[in-house]
């Protein structure tokens, strides 16, 4: 079985929103990019809400431009394939949130890439890293294998979450405006 290794994360210092996947699939790991598969949604949505595009790096850049992070739950697992449903959970380890969330202090978001990364980090992460003051909230994966939900619903879920909160993160709106999903999936 093979090993897959995530990446390091891309974020600035005064990232406001973390976005977290479960673990890159093998396309993204052969390619070295998040989200590299053609039919993964994610950088079409980052498209339709903030007007990213470009090159890979480009994208990166304006994501962190918007204040936005993207990591992984897991740092590493065995994983025949791409699906989440194939992670072994005995080989998985999760990355270090607690000293990411220390070094990136203004996060007061994390946005979870579907179900799977929301069950990972409630099993591997919790509470552990104090994350009383950080909102969570879980989105429709824009995966490829989650093609139940047609694109303009995910769009609209994902413009209900991450677009109104980093408009109020960009304000400086008070935070208590931020939409509290709780951690139901939206």
């Amino acid at each position: 079985m093979q090993v897959s290794e995530g990446f390091r994360p891309v974020a600035r210092r005064d990232a406001r929103i973390l976005i977290l996947g479960s673990l890159p699939g093998q396309r993204s790991i052969r390619e070295q990019k998040y989200y590299a598969h053609p039919r993964n949604s994610f950088w079409a949505i980052m498209k339709a809400l903030f007007g990213i595009q470009g090159s890979y790096q480009d994208r990166l850049a304006q994501l962190l431009e918007k204040r936005i992070a993207l990591w992984d739950v897991l740092g590493r697992s065995l994983r025949p394939g791409s699906l989440d449903a194939d992670i072994n959970l005995d080989s998985a380890r999760p990355n270090d949130f607690e000293t990411f969330l220390r070094a990136h202090r203004d996060i007061r978001l994390i946005a979870f890439n579907g179900q799977k990364a929301e069950q990972l980090f409630a099993r591997f992460v919790g509470s552990r890293p104090k994350l009383h003051d950080i909102r969570r909230a879980g989105l429709p994966s824009t995966s490829p294998a989650y093609a139940a939900m047609a694109f303009s619903v995910k769009l609209e879920r994902w413009r209900d979450v991450l677009a109104s909160a980093a408009d109020t993160f960009e304000s400086g709106v008070d935070d208590d405006r931020v939409p509290d999903t709780g951690n139901q999936q939206v």
